[in-house]
């Protein structure tokens, strides 16, 4: 299994492609295609078909996965987009810690 330097919940900002230097939180993670869904990021328009409860049918826009190599962590304490480190706490639980300012996420 491949970790990911971000997760659900997180803050990141786009570092490559359409929507570069956007940021958003990310709303879910799809794992077996290294992909990440962004809030507000790579909107796309999608027409959805009548059904019983809506028997017209519409275009909803809604927001597409982004590759993971794409996004950057965006550093908690300073607001700029930073690497990560993996290390364990006392108890021997992995953390996540940002290389720019040491601190926590």
């Amino acid at each position: 299994m491949v970790k990911f330097h971000i997760k659900k919940g997180d803050k990141v900002k786009v570092i490559a492609g359409d929507e570069k230097g956007a940021e958003g939180e990310v709303l879910r993670i799809i794992r077996d295609k290294n992909r990440a869904v962004v809030k507000g990021i790579n909107m796309v328009k999608k027409h959805v078909k009548p059904t019983a409860q809506n028997p017209e049918g519409r275009i909803v826009e809604m927001e597409a996965p982004i590759h993971i190599s794409n996004l950057m962590l965006i550093d908690p304490k300073t607001g700029q987009p930073t690497r990560i480190a993996r290390k364990r706490d006392e108890n021997g639980n992995p953390i996540r810690i940002s290389k720019k300012s040491n601190e926590i996420i």
